[in-house]
């Protein structure tokens, strides 16, 4: 692989170099956190309280895209008020629209505004899969040097990288048509596009005490114990994962490799919002000295462990779905058991948290 040195600061014009990213990364998250906690940072806000605050469980038949940011949304187009629906924070996707794209994000870039862009790993230089894999991943722009040709890009997920590349490994990796590619069967074949992603972080910003955490679980709680609303097309709650298992056992046994292959994808935003709310809960509860919200922490944690033994039998099954069933069936019912357990000790800790200091 064949690695570009990040830019140093003193070739940045001041404002770029002001406005560098922080950074953010936990094992289970995706692209998708990933940068969104990059920004929340940016904007002085604790990126856990803020991805964290929500758990819950959606899936939206026939929607799965092969992308590392795929998430179901509550409402199409706006992913961060899935993601933070008790915080000020919105999303929305765009796609240039002059005959200077750099232009465009350099404008962005100018006026405060640091734009995710969706991008094909095969012609960035700084992932491992440079000239190998294809695949749609997202990285933070906040730089573009028109006079060097060069765009400046932030992307913790491993193995981290915040520089400069060429403008036309940028451009090459922004418009790829990310065609299907047999060695990542779960992240090619969606074209990029040009896509970009901005976050607007508004005010007023909700307090991180113990009774906002409380009312987000009160939240939580109805959202995930509610009967799925059959108007919306969407499998929620707890209700909803239970279906969502069956679906997937079913399909193993009917010899569906399409839908195996999909919960490899699926599963990360699910994952990854479910680790970081266990972080959040335990964390406080250690802060707060509220042991029931320490222990829903853990519980919660687990289930999002409990995970990786569905994805990875998916991911390695799905050639031969017959032959996954049977684990799909032990993986998917210990998921199940973990967020009834869960949810369980997050209704406790809301009680616990009710209950003045001692």
């Amino acid at each position: 692989m064949t690695a570009t040195a990040p830019l140093a600061a003193a070739a940045i014009r001041p404002s770029q170099a002001a406005r560098r990213p922080p950074t953010f990364y936990r094992d289970p998250v995706s692209c998708l956190q990933s940068v969104f906690g990059a920004l929340l940072a940016d904007a002085g806000h604790d990126p856990v309280a803020a991805l964290g605050a929500r758990w819950e469980f959606r899936h939206i038949p026939g929607d799965v895209r092969p992308e590392e940011f795929y998430y179901p949304e509550r409402s199409p187009g706006d992913v961060a008020a899935t993601l933070m629906p008790y915080h000020p924070v919105r999303s929305a996707w765009s796609v240039p629209t002059t005959a200077d794209p750099l232009g465009e994000l350099a404008e962005l870039i100018d006026g405060g505004v640091l734009p995710i862009a969706a991008v094909d790993n095969y012609h960035l230089p700084f992932r491992p899969a440079f000239h190998d894999v294809h695949a749609a991943h997202l990285v933070l722009v906040f730089g573009v040097d028109r006079t060097r040709g060069l765009v400046l890009v932030s992307d913790t997920m491993p193995p981290a990288f915040s520089g400069a590349i060429r403008a036309e490994d940028f451009l090459d990796a922004w418009g790829s048509s990310n065609p299907a590619d047999d060695q990542d069967a779960f992240f090619s074949d969606a074209g990029i596009g040009r896509r970009y992603l901005t976050l607007d972080i508004g005010a007023p910003w909700p307090a991180d005490d113990p009774a906002a955490l409380a009312a987000a679980l009160r939240a939580n709680d109805t959202d995930l114990h509610a009967e799925p609303s059959p108007d919306t097309g969407q499998w929620t709650g707890l209700a909803g994962l239970r279906r969502y298992v069956e679906h997937v056992v079913e399909a193993s046994r009917a010899g569906d490799g399409d839908v195996l292959k999909s919960v490899y994808t699926f599963g990360w935003g699910q994952q990854a919002m479910c680790s970081l709310h266990g972080e959040l809960l335990r964390g406080r509860g250690h802060a707060w000295a509220v042991p029931a919200l320490r222990e829903a922490g853990r519980q919660v944690e687990a289930a999002a462990h409990t995970w990786s033994g569905l994805r990875l039998t998916a991911a390695h099954g799905w050639p031969d779905p017959v032959a996954a069933a049977d684990d799909m069936h032990r993986h998917g019912t210990r998921l199940c058991r973990r967020y009834e357990a869960a949810a369980t000790a997050a209704s406790k800790a809301v009680t616990a948290l009710a209950q003045p200091p001692r």
